[in-house]
């Protein structure tokens, strides 16, 4: 079996520009362990996934009890790195962030998905702010000797039309260049579908570049080619899955009538 800071190693190993990490993103464990026997070299966790699979909204709506007995159970189902998106770190101040990051640690996460946005809040925190906010979180896996890959989540992009995504790529780039500094060990811009500006934001960024797979983002070819390192299929896994079922549901009621 291997050990969790093994398997933090390996994880972010496999981060590599040019050769993406495909993270096909999960909610439980039944969907890690299909995902698992289906060639995933880690497991990634959805927010979004997570708390419709179980009836909630995103936005730290599932119980934080809930979501770290999630992320055990998964990483006792497949013997792969595991990395939990964990929103805002369910916590604003410093001591409740350590405690819930410490928490994220035991219960198996070799990674942890952190974004700015102020949740259940508005805007963004501000560059230095969430830069604190990472320090902290870094501080913490030291203390408990596992190398956290801590995937800090700017929702610049997210937020912003796509006509003006242009306009906030030197921001972009400065919060990865702070966050890396801060500790952080990767960069992830959901949202940004242009390629020249993946590209431009791989090429300026000192951590690696995580881009989330939408309907006109481009194919995972071409994103390798412009160096991004980490590709998340986000809440799409789940989407397809549901639409599946409500076609095999249906299916089966009109059959009856």
């Amino acid at each position: 079996m291997t050990t969790q800071r093994e398997k933090a190693i390996r994880f972010a190993e496999l981060h590599v520009a040019g050769e993406p990490l495909i993270l096909f993103n999960i909610w439980d464990a039944g969907s890690a362990i299909s995902v698992a026997e289906a060639g995933a070299k880690a497991i990634g966790t959805g927010s979004w996934s997570v708390a419709a699979a179980n009836g909630f909204s995103d936005g730290e709506e599932l119980p934080l009890e809930f979501a770290l007995a999630n992320i055990m159970r998964i990483v006792e189902s497949v013997d792969l790195p595991v990395t939990l998106d964990f929103e805002g770190g369910y916590a604003v101040d410093v001591a409740g962030l350590r405690r819930n990051v410490s928490a994220g640690i035991d219960a198996g996460a070799v990674g942890i998905n952190f974004e700015d946005q102020i949740v259940r809040g508005e805007g963004l925190y501000s560059a230095e702010e969430q830069s604190d906010r990472i320090r902290t979180m870094r501080e913490v896996a030291n203390e408990r000797s596992i190398p956290l890959f801590i995937n800090a989540r700017t929702d610049v992009f997210l937020k912003a039309d796509p006509s003006e995504h242009s306009l906030h790529m030197e921001e972009a780039k400065n919060r990865a260049r702070a966050y890396a500094q801060a500790g952080a060990s990767g960069f992830f811009a959901p949202g940004l579908k242009d390629p020249q500006m993946i590209g431009d934001l791989c090429s300026h960024s000192p951590i690696p570049v995580n881009i989330m797979i939408m309907s006109d983002t481009p194919p995972n070819a071409e994103m390798a080619s412009l160096g991004v390192a980490r590709i998340s299929y986000g809440p799409g896994p789940y989407r397809q899955m549901i639409d599946s079922l409500k076609r095999a549901a249906s299916k089966a009621f009109a059959a009856e009538s």
